[in-house]
This record gives C-alpha cells, sequence and structure tokens, in this order.
C-alpha cells in the first residue's frame, strides 16, 4: 500500500475522532475472549486516534498500549483518553520486547500491513497462544443510499479488501476465525461530510476532486431531506477476526 496514504491520516486527526465510529464492545470482546484472565497487556497496533483503543480499556485487567505511525494521531489519542502510554511504530516495526504482550489488535489497519512482515513481527512480541485481532467497521452498502455515498466518496482500500476475500495472515498464525454485527449509527450532515475528510484518498487528493465529493454528497443529502438540524441512521456491518499464534 502507499505509504503517503497509510500515513495521511494525521492531518485530519480532528474529524477522523468525530467522523468514524467506535467499535461495538461485543465484537472487541470476541476477538479477546480466548484471553487468561488477570492481568493482560494488550497493543492497539494502528491505534490512530484510540477507537479502538477507548473500548480496550474497558476490558478487566487490561493493559494497554497505543502504536501508530504518525504522532499527530497519537496526540488526538492522548488527548482523548489519558494515560494510556504511546509509542510511534508501525505493525511491521513494533517497539516491543519479544513476547512481552497478550494481544495485538489491528482497528481498520491491517489492510495497510504487509501481511507476512507484519505476521511475523507480531508473532514475536505475542507471547505463546496469545491473539492476533483484527476489526473492521464498513458501511452497509445494501442500502441504496449509502451505497452512493461510497461511490461519490471512492471505495477505499479497506472495502477492497474486504470485498476480496478478507485478511490475510502468515506464519505464526493459523486460519482466521471471522463474526459479523450489524448495527447502525444516527449520524449528522456535518459528521457525513467530516467522515469523508477523513478517508486517505480525499486527504490525498486534489482540491477540485475535493470539491467534487464535497458538492455530490450534498446534493444527496438534499434529496434525502437530511438538513443541518436532523439526522440519517447509517449502518454499518463490523467484521471482526481472530486467531492464536501458534
Amino acid at each position: 500500500m502507499s505509504e503517503a496514504l497509510s500515513t495521511s491520516f494525521g492531518a485530519e486527526a480532528h474529524n477522523y475522532e468525530l467522523g468514524r465510529p467506535d467499535y461495538p464492545f461485543d465484537a472487541v470482546a470476541w476477538m479477546l475472549e480466548s484471553l487468561p484472565s488477570g492481568s493482560r497487556r494488550i497493543a492497539d497496533v494502528g491505534a490512530g486516534t484510540g477507537k479502538l483503543t477507548r473500548v480496550l480499556t474497558g476490558a478487566p485487567d487490561a493493559e494497554i498500549v497505543a502504536i501508530d505511525p504518525d504522532p499527530a494521531m497519537l496526540r488526538t489519542l492522548r488527548d482523548a483518553i489519558p494515560g494510556v502510554p504511546t509509542f510511534v511504530g508501525s505493525a511491521e516495526r513494533l517497539p516491543l520486547p519479544d513476547a512481552s504482550v497478550d494481544a495485538v489488535v489491528l482497528g481498520q489497519a491491517w489492510h495497510w500491513v504487509d501481511p507476512e512482515q507484519g505476521s511475523a513481527e507480531i508473532g514475536r512480541v505475542l507471547r505463546s497462544g496469545g491473539t492476533l485481532g483484527l476489526i473492521w467497521n464498513v458501511r452497509d452498502d445494501r442500502e441504496d443510499w449509502v451505497r452512493r455515498l461510497t461511490a461519490i466518496m471512492h471505495g477505499s482500500n479497506a472495502e477492497v479488501m474486504l470485498a476480496g476475500g478478507g485478511p490475510v495472515v502468515a506464519a505464526p498464525f493459523g486460519a482466521l476465525e471471522e463474526r459479523t454485527w450489524e448495527w447502525t449509527r444516527p449520524i449528522t450532515r456535518d459528521l457525513l461530510h467530516r467522515m469523508a475528510s477523513s478517508r486517505s484518498y480525499v486527504i490525498t487528493a486534489p482540491d477540485d476532486e475535493k470539491r467534487r465529493i464535497r458538492g455530490e454528497m450534498d446534493l444527496l443529502f438534499d434529496e434525502l431531506g437530511l438538513d443541518d438540524d436532523s439526522t440519517i441512521d447509517l449502518s454499518y456491518v463490523t467484521r471482526a477476526f481472530r486467531t492464536v499464534r501458534a
């Protein structure tokens, strides 16, 4: 994947935090349900502004560390979730000792990772029997207006990967298990624009393309009767995957 795209989000960290949805607690708990009771150390890799980190902090007896290649995203995370240690790094280069964590999780991030290098490096820092969890919130394009919105904004790398068979992991991990959750998020016109602004394609697009996207989104919202004071239910499918280190 293009490094320019994968490290572009810091420029829109505020819009990312406001416009992107949180993860369902049940989906995150499912990824981690095989972890032993007692103190558990979990690394949130590609943590961004802390969307997944925030849910992880609700796990009992969990010690969380957040890792992201973009310092601007980590600054937003520290403001949102004080007290969580943060480190600059990536799935391929983790600033952690060998066999030092019980789980590594990535939210909206594995599609930026080299599967072989990332799997090997995550395997290095995981204890034997540790869990690798991958999770994405994906808009439900079975709804006509959502499908039209996606076409206007341009499909993302994550959406292409998930539609093409899903994530791939390598040694020392085996086959991925998957579960899905369907839910809706009431969202305003402003937050829909912020969500679009936080997408890597839009962040790196020329100004005329950004104007086209915003203009076509406004036409769609006008057609839907979505004014500045109302909300619309945006349907999501959360797809979670997990595997255990051999």
